[in-house]
């Protein structure tokens, strides 16, 4: 991945957008901080977290969920048993 300050990409514009347009990614960085990164266009279509993360209005998370196990519960479940105990919770303890 090619990085560059904006000096410079507002220089040679029409150069960077061919290489974006073949395929490459470019960070720009104002100051040295990355400001944006320029690349290909995302294909149309995907899921709607897919269209979500492409306009910006998702942030992927990294957490790899497939190592991600559930221990199935042993046994049957008392329902009201459940529901007993969470009610005399302290309500300090429980989120909201």
């Amino acid at each position: 991945m090619k990085s560059i300050n904006v000096t410079e990409l507002k220089a040679h514009l029409s150069e960077y957008l061919r290489l974006a347009a073949r395929g490459a990614r470019i960070v720009v960085r104002d100051r040295d901080e990355p400001v944006a990164e320029l690349g290909p266009p995302a294909p149309a279509g995907g899921s709607s977290r897919d269209r979500l993360a492409r306009d910006g209005r998702l942030r992927r998370g990294t957490q790899r969920w497939g190592a991600l196990t559930i221990s199935p519960v042993s046994g049957p479940v008392d329902i009201q048993a459940s529901l007993q105990a969470v009610r005399e919770e302290p309500a300090e303890g429980r989120a909201r």
